[in-house]
């Protein structure tokens, strides 16, 4: 196939064996469902009631038993061929002898669940029935064990609630009723939980009526036959918790000013995110339900020989992991450190590498290896307390530990720091000036010297901004009007002509065209890159994610695979598996002519209640940051361009345009930046993606010391910036920062007045068209 071919022609070109389709395709289907079953966790499993007895007499409970929620809202939804929920698949397993129903409870809820959708309710929306008088009593008698299932949905925009009774963060008084009827009545009570973000586990975790419970997540078009998988003991749970599970929402750090305006956040909780808060602050610890890296399985494992050794800056650890039960299952091994408290303060531990196991029979051993930088271990210094802006290691004792969660380690290793030591000098870049106050590792607050945001240069007399896909590119010459010594962009191609030649005879109102996106082709929802056909630059069509590719349902004919949400994928610790995703997804954007996925999301869990955790990772930075140059990899092997977002900051949904991040510059590179830089440096992504948000005043895609100064001056991306979709920041600051294009279209008229009043020079333009040009030169 000739280069470019696909988006210049757009061509129903099928990808896979014997002509047939890859998008959709029952390999596609059955890869989204083995991926989920690798990410759902086990929390409990009281007296081994799961897996369930082939024969077992069940009765299933719970709207979400029918009301199936594959993924959260927004870009993360999918148009797919179908969704499969629970009852679906335990009616499959009743057909084949496996198990027998009370079909009347399984007849009512998906009647009940069909209703409310052709009545325009969403999946994760619908209310509960009512149950008749005699249906609870009839169910106990013809079955011995309940599955109670729960669903939640969540959505780009707007953010969850964490108030009790409410139904988000924790059960409303219809469900908390349903769960005490029928635990009243049934010997045996397993809970599946299909949410996509964090949610009280206070209602089960003590109470002995709930014998098992099932974490399922968001798990994509065949969640509910990966949830039966699961409890049917076909596969053997292996996932563990990416993320902290607190006994009530108010005891994470962030909730007390999560909600305290909707102009501004304030990362008071500084580095102390997640399992990082509840294992450093004194009393914070009594307050964990579930810890971070926690998992069951259906048989046990034992870690013996343990050894660790440095050598030339490297830390190597190694143990032998042993399958001690009778059932085969995979074991997650997880390295973390500790670090001396020093004069910057740490947390008690942080992750520092993670490997999991392949399938072991039992009594069958793998020796498992994990290596990591020292420098690795190193604190960002943004006071001078050793050195200002400099990673510096801090002398004493850093001790190395390996083991199953952050709750059971066993200490491998002790790194002698014997001096303080700069490991990596950087810059005083993205200060704050409103950040009040922070936290510190003994529970206290380091009070913070407050100022006012520089100002910038008024626009309010430059062109009004374009709205939402009302200031298209069009250039108005012809073929005819082409000189016979134009450089047409084959010539770059070919090498034959530079990138400064081919953009030098362009004039500035083509140049300034370039930085802004086109209009849709094809099957294309989200505009495109480039479009120049005068010049021979193609269009270049992105398509959203991350939770599969996402193709609006105007009758345009086409389904796609929803994969698990992103959150689930990080349970299962299992970065080939996730690469393996990314390359099947992006198979699919290939196939529908398409250039650039927009996904990886990456930001963090600072809190359970942003909408939009279900597309993000963990509340650990560098599990993120592994899962998403995982997923990049995957992606780019196919020739499509990966999009890591949001660039960053973005842990809230309400006002997310105009909200102010407030974080400090330590918390800003080891917390919220650290996972792009991992992606970045480990995977090469074609794009970047910036937020919303301000971070410290400045939006991201206006903000040079982020772009500029971190992004490509430190980290060395060589990528393309683009902006997220019709944000509210001035093209002109973006184009001096280094945002190449703005989406979905470019503020034209307003560049060129920037250009006439000299804010921004030729020169400016053509560092951002040639990032973008370089970016379409990498496609097929």
């Amino acid at each position: 196939m000739r280069k470019w071919q696909r988006i210049l022609y757009q061509p129903c070109l099928p990808m896979g064996e014997d002509g047939r389709l890859v998008t959709a395709s029952p390999a596609h289907i059955a890869l989204s469902r083995r991926a989920a079953c690798e990410g759902m966790v086990l929390l409990k499993n009281e007296n081994k009631l799961l897996p369930l007895k082939k024969g077992a007499r069940l009765a299933l409970f719970g709207v979400g038993s029918a009301d199936y929620v594959r993924g959260g809202g927004g870009s993360g939804d999918v148009t797919v061929p179908f969704t499969h929920s629970l009852i679906d698949a335990t009616n499959a397993a009743a057909k084949a002898g496996e198990i027998t129903v009370f079909e009347p409870l399984q007849n009512l809820y998906s009647a009940h669940v069909a209703n409310a959708y052709a009545a325009g309710k969403r999946p994760g929306n619908v209310p509960q029935p009512t149950l008749p008088d005699d249906m609870l009593r009839d169910a106990s008698h013809a079955a011995d064990t309940a599955i109670i299932s729960i669903c939640r949905y969540s959505s780009e925009g707007w953010d969850r609630k964490g108030i009790p009774g409410d139904g988000d963060f924790y059960l409303t008084a219809e469900e908390q009723a349903l769960v005490n009827d029928v635990t009243a009545v049934f010997p045996h009570t397993v809970v599946v939980l299909n949410v996509g973000g964090m949610v009280d586990t206070s209602w089960f975790r003590d109470n002995p009526k709930i014998e098992a419970v099932l974490l399922a997540w968001q798990a994509g078009l065949e969640g509910g036959f990966a949830e039966w998988d699961i409890l049917s003991g076909k596969v053997t749970p292996s996932g563990h918790l990416c993320d902290t599970f607190a006994s009530c929402f108010d005891d994470y750090p962030s909730s007390a000013n999560f909600n305290e305006s909707d102009d501004y956040v304030e990362y008071t909780d500084d580095i102390y995110v997640g399992y990082r808060y509840f294992e450093t602050i004194p009393g914070a610890k009594e307050k964990v339900n579930y810890p971070f890296g926690y998992g069951l399985s259906y048989t046990t494992f034992a870690m013996d020989k343990f050894s660790g050794e440095e050598k030339d800056g490297v830390i190597t650890l190694t143990c032998r992991v042993t399958n001690t039960g009778d059932r085969e299952g995979k074991q997650v091994v997880q390295a973390y450190y500790s670090a001396p408290q020093g004069k910057l303060g740490k947390p008690k531990y942080a992750l520092a590498a993670f490997a999991k196991t392949d399938t072991l029979a039992p009594g069958e051993s793998r020796r498992v290896t994990l290596t990591f930088p020292v420098s690795d271990m190193a604190s960002f210094d943004d006071t001078g307390a050793v050195k200002r802006s400099c990673r510096v290691l801090e002398a004493g004792a850093y001790k190395v530990y390996l083991g199953s969660s952050v709750r059971d380690l066993t200490e491998v290793y002790v790194h002698e720091q014997k001096k303080d030591e700069v490991t990596e000098t950087l810059h005083a870049y993205v200060a704050p000036h409103k950040l009040s106050k922070r936290l510190k590792a003994d529970g206290t607050y380091e009070a913070l010297e407050t100022s006012e945001y520089p100002s910038v240069y008024d626009t309010s007399d430059f062109p009004a901004k374009p709205h939402w896909g009302c200031e298209y590119i069009q250039l108005s010459k012809t073929d005819t009007d082409r000189p016979e010594d134009m450089i047409h962009i084959d010539s770059v191609v070919k090498g034959e002509r530079t990138m400064a030649e081919f953009l030098a005879q362009m004039s500035d109102e083509d140049i300034i065209d370039l930085l802004g996106g086109v209009e849709n082709t094809g099957v294309s929802d989200t505009h495109s890159w480039g479009g120049q056909r005068f010049y021979g630059i193609p269009y270049a069509p992105t398509c959203d994610g991350p939770a599969g590719v996402r193709i609006s349902p105007a009758d345009k004919g086409v389904t796609t695979t929803a994969w698990p949400c992103a959150t689930l994928l990080a349970c299962s610790w299992n970065t080939a598996l996730v690469e393996e995703v990314g390359a099947a997804g992006a198979k699919e954007v290939k196939e529908n002519n398409m250039s650039v996925w927009l996904t990886p999301a990456l930001n963090i869990h600072r809190s359970p209640l942003c909408g939009r955790n279900f597309e993000y990772y963990s509340e650990d930075p560098y599990l993120a940051g592994k899962m998403a140059a995982a997923c990049v990899r995957g992606i780019q092997s196919q020739h499509i361009g990966a999009c890591i977002k949001h660039f960053c900051c973005n842990n809230k949904e309400t006002n997310r345009k105009w909200s102010d991040s407030r974080v400090s510059e330590r918390a800003l590179r080891e917390i919220y930046l650290r996972a792009f830089e991992i992606t970045v440096k480990e995977s090469d992504p074609w794009s970047l993606m910036t937020s919303y948000n301000l971070v410290n005043g400045v939006y991201p895609s206006e903000n040079k010391e982020l772009l500029t100064g971190i992004l490509r001056g430190e980290w060395g991306f060589r990528g393309m910036v683009t902006t997220d979709w019709n944000n509210d920041a001035e093209h002109y600051r973006e184009v001096l920062a280094g945002n190449d294009v703005r989406m979905p279209t470019g503020s034209k008229r307003r560049l060129q007045k920037a250009l006439s009043l000299g804010l921004i020079e030729r020169k400016d333009l053509e560092a951002c068209a040639a990032r973008i040009i370089e970016l379409i030169l990498k496609l097929d």
